[in-house]
């Protein structure tokens, strides 16, 4: 079984800054892409940066110039270091994964964790 396990999540104020951690673990041949996402009360789930094998980047706009995300494929790691927060930042922040498991197929599963609680006050 894969997991994945965030931590990192917390609450600050305004203009102030949060780092998120995910890690993958399980059997695991190779990770495509990593991602956070983030869901707000009455909101849908929304991607918030996500990160390719290559180390492309996307993130939503309301994050851009704020958020930057990374990974560490030696320790199937990504994180999302948050600076400048708002109070629309405020969510239950998911990690996402796509990973496949085994060498000889080209399959990867969609994962997701526990989510981790940020709240921006303001």
């Amino acid at each position: 079984q894969v997991q994945l396990v965030e931590s990192g999540g917390g609450l600050v104020q305004a203009g102030e800054s949060l780092k998120l951690s995910c890690a993958a673990s399980g059997i695991i041949f190779s990770i495509n892409d990593m991602g956070w996402y983030r869901q707000a009360p009455g909101k849908q789930r929304q991607l918030v940066a996500r990160i390719r094998s290559g180390d492309s980047t996307d993130y939503a706009d309301s994050v851009k110039g704020r958020f930057t995300i990374s990974r560490d494929n030696a320790k199937n790691t990504v994180n999302l270091q948050m600076n400048s927060l708002e109070p629309e930042d405020t969510a239950v922040y998911y990690c996402n994964a796509h990973i496949r498991r085994v060498s000889y197929s080209y399959i990867a599963t969609e994962y997701w964790g526990q989510g981790t609680q940020v709240t921006v006050s303001s």
